[in-house]
């Protein structure tokens, strides 16, 4: 690290925290250490009695850890996966911008995973996941890492990407209640608002229900009036 003039740190890297003080009011991190400072953050570590501040010297063939988690990202990156707003702390996230199957190719995650310095975490694989749920997230473990890692690990990606989720395709559905107590209004159909919500977590949203008396020509004659509406989907359910 080296001590510069804080007028000619922009675009330098942060050593350390930088704490704030104003009596009576706050005392806490302003920046944190491995910040990258912007234009704007002048006149506040001005502000701060920050004439000089230590910041990492830009070494060649050296990454920072923010632009390092970038690029891991990009290994990870696919259709319908979205990144975090903001690189917390050196990581970013990858949520599920769809509700789908999600996939996960294991044994070049374990690949990436086995260089040093660097780390990808996921959820498992072969899972049904939900809008906004998180995916993934990805990081170097120092503040700054050597290029050749990343390029090993960007070598295993291929173009590739590791993660991978797909839509749900079901749309609509239609639903078919057996049994002579629910049809005689002797007992509450208290199971189909339950597929109902069930099918929402899905995306599948229920278009008519139906419900019938006991035989199989009543069920079969419900199943045929559904089946002309032309639902992804029907489901009979009975007691």
């Amino acid at each position: 690290m080296k001590l510069i003039d804080t007028r000619d740190a922009v675009g330098h890297v942060l050593c350390h925290d930088m704490t704030r003080i104003i009596k009576g009011e706050m005392k806490g991190v302003q920046f944190k250490k491995g910040h990258i400072i912007q234009e704007e953050d002048i006149s506040m570590l001005l502000s701060m009695g920050k004439e000089h501040i230590y910041v990492w010297e830009k070494l060649e063939g050296m990454v920072h850890e923010n632009d390092a988690a970038k690029r891991l990202y990009q290994i990870c990156s696919n259709d319908h996966i979205l990144p975090s707003e903001v690189i917390k702390e050196g990581k970013i996230e990858a949520f599920a911008e769809t509700g789908g199957y999600f996939e996960v190719d294991v044994n070049r995650l374990d690949e990436i995973n086995s260089i040093d310095e660097i780390m990808i975490a996921t959820r498992h694989g072969s899972t049904a996941v939900k809008v906004g749920d998180k995916l993934a997230g990805m990081r170097v473990i120092p503040l700054v890492i050597d290029d050749k890692k990343l390029i090993e690990a960007e070598k295993i990606y291929g173009g590739a990407p590791i993660l991978k989720l797909t839509p749900y395709k079901l749309k609509t559905a239609g639903i078919v209640t057996t049994g002579s107590e629910v049809f005689k209004g002797i007992i509450k159909d208290t199971f189909t608002p339950v597929i109902i919500d069930k099918l929402k977590e899905y995306g599948i949203e229920t278009k008519e229900h139906i419900i019938v008396d006991d035989g199989m020509d009543n069920i079969e004659n419900a199943i045929k009036q559904l089946k002309a509406k032309n639902p992804d989907m029907i489901l009979c359910t009975g007691g």
